[in-house]
């Protein structure tokens, strides 16, 4: 089974429609997503229309997911994000919202049973795909959203997580960490799932890259080849610029996305 593994879109609609073009036209089976659906850019209407629509229930809540559906008081927040969290809070709708506030903070998918709810073929699988899981943040404590850069940090994740793989972003920043008898780090295109090793893996960022690189990233997970592949896709970005000044949101919302940063 082939799952596209979405996050940080920010409600970016253009990025988000040509990494759903490239996944569809690359013949997925499934989408997930490791949150962070709205944010930052100027369509969370559609954005959780349309990912709402796609995951079903593999997806979990983002830190900015948390801040648009409610009321918390956004201390500690960037003045540029709360700015775009308050206007985010006035235009979700009341069912989007509940929608956010639903999303757990991990959660586990299991290929397996969905291809056979799916009564998908599964005669050309050597072995039956392992669970996987979804966070956005950190897997200790991921209400608290912590940030993972390096090893050490990685480390603290690889302490708590039961499955061999996890997918989570929050960083915007598309890096892999593997886990043997030492905890090794870095960027990565391809990655093969090897026995005896556990994975942490960050998916990049939809609609807001941060790692020098303006185009959108997701990532394809072949849980039969157990294979994960980062994809990287151009998208309208002076689109999503134009939306971005069209509803008054903050000037450097719209040209960080030309620079990736």
């Amino acid at each position: 089974m082939r799952y596209a593994i979405l996050g940080d879109i920010h409600a970016n609609r253009a990025a988000l429609d040509a990494v759903l073009a490239d996944a569809a036209e690359l013949q997925v089976d499934r989408y997930a997503c490791v949150g962070d659906v709205v944010g930052y850019n100027a369509d969370p209407v559609y954005c959780a229309e349309r990912v709402r629509e796609l995951v079903g229930e593999d997806i979990v809540r983002g830190n900015h997911d948390h801040y648009c559906m409610g009321e918390t008081p956004l201390t500690g927040f960037h003045p540029l994000a709360a700015a775009v969290v308050t206007w985010t809070r006035q235009v979700l709708p009341q069912d989007a919202k509940e929608w956010l506030g639903s999303l757990p903070y991990t959660c586990k998918i299991d290929p397996a049973a969905e291809a056979k709810k799916a009564n998908a073929p599964r005669a050309f699988q050597v072995r039956q795909p392992d669970p996987f899981l979804l966070v956005h943040g950190t897997l200790d404590m991921p209400e608290l959203w912590g940030y993972t850069f390096d090893k050490l940090q990685a480390e603290s994740s690889f302490h708590y997580q039961l499955c061999q793989v996890c997918f989570f972003g929050h960083t915007h920043v598309p890096i892999g960490f593997e886990k043997s008898s030492v905890v090794r780090g870095g960027l990565y295109s391809k990655l093969k799932i090897l026995e005896g090793r556990k994975y942490f893996i960050n998916v990049g960022s939809v609609g807001q890259p941060r790692d020098g690189d303006p185009r959108a990233a997701y990532v394809i997970y072949d849980t039969d080849q157990r294979l994960i592949e980062l994809r990287r896709i151009p998208y309208d970005i002076a689109a999503t610029q134009a939306r971005i000044r069209e509803q008054g949101l903050p000037e450097r919302a719209a040209a960080r996305l030309a620079v990736g940063k």
